[in-house]
């Protein structure tokens, strides 16, 4: 017999790759039960498929991103790196090269607010809130973010505005 000794490093090491696998979500893939494919078969049914298969034919596949909306991602992504002066560049050419939601229009300018804001543009800071209100009507703001120090107090002044602008063209228009 042949005793192989290992340093108690290297013995742990596919435990340790099990943990880290468990600590990162990984999990095996679903094992699905089968059908009896006897029974369908004489049941003049469909052959018995897994339930991710049979998901995976009925999600209809999606339009690739425009190019409005995938530098808006890119934007985005350079917002949340903390390159602000390079993601107001992205913002605005996501919003040149055409954004067709208006959830995606008003989310730009959202995030042109928020850096005006903070390099102390106020006045660009409540115009890029105007157009994000202009775009979508809807826009909100969540609840983080409306209490932030800096831009919460311009965005809920622009706010408290569009409501009185649609207030007023509510009443002009006799509803």
């Amino acid at each position: 017999m042949i005793v192989v000794h290992m340093p108690a490093h290297r013995a742990f090491a596919p435990i340790m790759i099990v943990l880290a696998l468990a600590g990162t979500g990984c999990t095996p893939p679903l094992v699905q039960p089968t059908a009896n494919p006897a029974s369908d078969a004489t049941r003049g049914g469909p052959p018995a498929t897994s339930q991710r298969a049979t998901a995976a034919r009925a999600v209809p596949k999606t339009a690739p991103l425009g190019k409005g909306r995938q530098e808006l991602d890119r934007a985005v992504k350079s917002y949340e790196d903390g390159a602000y002066r390079n993601a107001a560049r992205q913002f605005q050419a996501a919003l040149d090269l055409g954004l067709d939601a208006r959830s995606d229009q008003a989310r730009a300018h959202k995030y042109l607010a928020f850096i005006r804001c903070v390099y102390g543009h106020e006045k660009s800071c409540r115009d890029e809130f105007r157009k994000a209100f202009d775009a979508d009507p809807s826009f909100e703001l969540a609840a983080a973010e409306v209490g932030h120090p800096i831009w919460g107090p311009v965005f809920r002044s622009v706010k408290a505005d569009a409501a009185v602008k649609a207030n007023r063209s509510s009443v002009n228009r006799g509803g």
